[in-house]
């Protein structure tokens, strides 16, 4: 009697058979692991939109992203730099973390504070903690990751280990002086047309081109340390102290690599420190860090200036890990997702800026500017 079995050509077939459909279904898997966490990620907006507007309905205003204790010029305490994520934190269950962080915090045994001389009389940090840069591996505010500001598609970390996030906070369509804060001296008014700007807190009455057609804030990649356009920080040595920039967008779009064009050509500087990259700490209002502006379309370059107050001018973008585009939150609480290819009008327009006496008029920059202003009376449709 014969035995019955494969033969050795049979089994070749079955197994490259096996193989096929395993290539076939593996990029389907990765497309539904990616729609999954595209859908957690705009979820976590969700999130936070209702946080801002519980927050607005509490305490009718909204948070500064710029604010705090102590002063600017007194080297003390958080000089003012704490971002509106604070805020936001008992209004979407981080109620714990808020407790740390607003009242006077302990350091664990061997813990040495960067500036002993701002411990209360018992040795604990005061309210609200340090300075948004100091303390980042031993303050434990700082060192908190929150899952809800942490978008999944995004896998960053810091060696710090300090907690990152992934949403920003829309400060208009400027490019000079948009990060300023209120006592500066050079301080241009005209060009704080977003939701959120340093040291002054907004309403929703503010809002007159709509809630509906006001970005409030919207998705940032962070540093990956692979030199992509959208999580990068071009060091503000590249475009120096000169106010070029506020006449010509596309000085930051020349950044990219002409072989590569989501890579930042590798002859520009980075900035790259880690702990002051895009998204690296949720609780810093610095531009560079948690801000966004309507300049360039979502997944373009960020570029700080040297001009000025240096960081403080510049063109700082939104972007994300999604496919072509980012998730914005309006001020209206939706959550829409925006392609890279919306119509962001002329890139060598001029800024809207005392500079170029165009303060109060339409954002040059198409539909793209006109979402991130709050009052400039344009009326837009979302794309």
């Amino acid at each position: 009697m014969k035995r019955r079995a494969f033969t050795l050509v049979e089994l070749l077939v079955v197994i490259a058979i096996i193989g096929v459909l395993v290539g076939l279904l593996l990029p389907a898997v990765q497309a539904a692991r990616e729609a999954a966490r595209r859908m957690s990620c705009s979820n976590n907006f969700k999130q936070l939109g209702l946080a801002m507007h519980n927050y607005h309905s509490a305490y009718d205003r909204l948070p500064s992203n710029g604010t705090g204790t102590g002063i600017e010029s007194s080297g003390l305490v958080n000089q003012r730099r704490l971002g509106a994520m604070a805020g936001f934190l008992p209004f979407f269950e981080q109620q714990a973390i808020w407790e740390q962080l607003s009242n006077p915090h302990q350091p664990e045994a061997g813990e040495t504070p960067a500036q002993p001389t701002i411990l209360t009389a018992n040795g604990s940090w005061p309210a609200f903690g340090p300075r948004v840069w100091e303390d980042l591996d031993i303050y434990d505010p700082w060192q908190t990751e929150i899952p809800t500001l942490r978008c999944p598609s995004d896998p960053g970390t810091l060696p710090t280990g300090n907690g990152m996030t992934n949403y920003a906070f829309c400060h208009g369509d400027a490019i000079l002086r948009v990060g300023y804060n209120s006592t500066n001296a050079f301080l241009d008014r005209g060009a704080f047309r977003g939701m959120f700007r340093p040291q002054v807190a907004g309403r929703f009455r503010d809002v007159l081109d709509g809630l509906a057609n006001t970005v409030a804030m919207g998705e940032i990649a962070t540093d990956l340390g692979d030199r992509q356009i959208n999580g990068s920080v071009v060091n503000k040595s590249h475009l120096g102290n000169s106010a070029a920039l506020g006449t010509s967008g596309k000085l930051c779009l020349d950044v990219a690599d002409p072989q590569r064009p989501q890579f930042v050509d590798d002859s520009v500087p980075l900035w790259n420190t880690g702990g002051a990259s895009r998204g690296a700490r949720w609780f810093d209002s610095f531009l560079m860090i948690n801000g966004f502006t309507t300049v360039l379309p979502p997944n373009s370059p960020t570029c700080p200036l040297d001009w000025g107050v240096a960081w403080q001018s510049g063109i700082y973008s939104a972007g994300s890990r999604h496919q072509g585009g980012a998730h914005i939150l309006m001020a209206d609480g939706s959550v829409t997702f925006i392609t890279d290819s919306i119509e962001a009008g002329n890139t060598e327009a001029d800024s809207i800026s005392k500079n170029y006496n165009n303060v109060g008029q339409q954002s040059p920059y198409g539909v793209w500017g006109a979402l991130g202003t709050q009052a400039a009376k344009e009326t837009v449709s979302l794309p």
